[in-house]
């Protein structure tokens, strides 16, 4: 009787599961169709943990309809059922692409079409090659590209340097005309400066010698003529001047001598 009870408690027990499972079947269904993909793999995912692979499956399909592709990915990958071998295979294929790991999507949609022949994973995998050459193509140019800017942007400094160079020396050499120019200036008035100096001493000299030969003339003998002519101015004047008798040779045409 007691192994009765326990057989009908356990029957209960799975027709209660197997109902909740049909109830969010039907919700993960209705929640994928309407759109609600991330409540969609949440109720797949529940029925999966009872080691369900397709629930599985469709939890990470319902994360790839998501955007959330490598979660998707992750999900795929853990699937073991041989049966889901090629789809699983595709969708990571397709989850890959997404993340733009294209070797590896290719490498999936080849090991798909291995197990069989299928035109979207064919048309998938030619268009990952076309991709990825067109990416190669790019990178090319791009690079192509850059080495030409550098070249120009290298040939550009080197101009500019050149030009800076020749702007450089050209300064200098305006600098080294205007030093000399200011050299020959400064030269040119103190070449000035002592002409005037050497004119100024000269005439100093001119005047001294001027003086000096006043001076001689004046200590020269004057004649007996000259003394006359002195005295008597003296006489008129009221002033009598006592005067030195000088010696002579000049004698007047009479011979006269000093009265004194």
């Amino acid at each position: 009787m007691k192994k009765v009870i326990l057989l009908l408690f356990i029957l209960i027990q799975f027709l209660n599961a197997s109902i909740f499972d049909f109830q969010t079947l039907d919700e993960a269904k209705n929640a994928y169709e309407s759109g609600n993909y991330e409540k969609a793999a949440k109720l797949y995912a529940k029925i999966a943990k009872e080691g369900n692979d397709e629930a599985k499956f469709n939890a990470a399909d319902a994360l790839y309809k998501a955007g959330k592709f490598q979660e998707a990915l992750t999900l795929f990958k853990s699937i073991s059922s041989k049966n889901l071998q090629f789809e699983k295979l595709h969708n990571m294929g397709n989850c890959y692409a997404n993340l733009k790991k294209f070797d590896d999507a290719i490498n999936m949609y080849e090991a798909a079409l291995k197990i069989r022949e299928d035109k979207d994973t064919r048309f998938n995998l030619e268009l990952l090659k076309k991709l990825k050459k067109q990416n190669q193509q790019n990178k090319k140019q791009s690079q192509n590209s850059k080495d030409k800017n550098s070249k120009q942007n290298s040939d550009q400094n080197k101009k500019g340097d050149q030009k800076n160079r020749s702007n450089k020396q050209n300064q200098n050499q305006k600098n080294n005309k205007k030093d000399q120019q200011k050299d020959k200036k400064e030269k040119s008035e103190q070449n000035k400066k002592e002409k005037q100096e050497k004119k100024k001493s000269d005439s100093k000299r001119d005047e001294k010698k001027e003086q000096n030969r006043r001076v001689i003339k004046k200590d020269e003998p004057i004649s007996d003529m000259e003394v006359r002519k002195w005295n008597k101015v003296l006489n008129q004047r009221g002033i009598h001047t006592l005067m030195l008798p000088l010696q002579t040779e000049n004698k007047g045409a009479d011979n006269e001598k000093h009265p004194w």
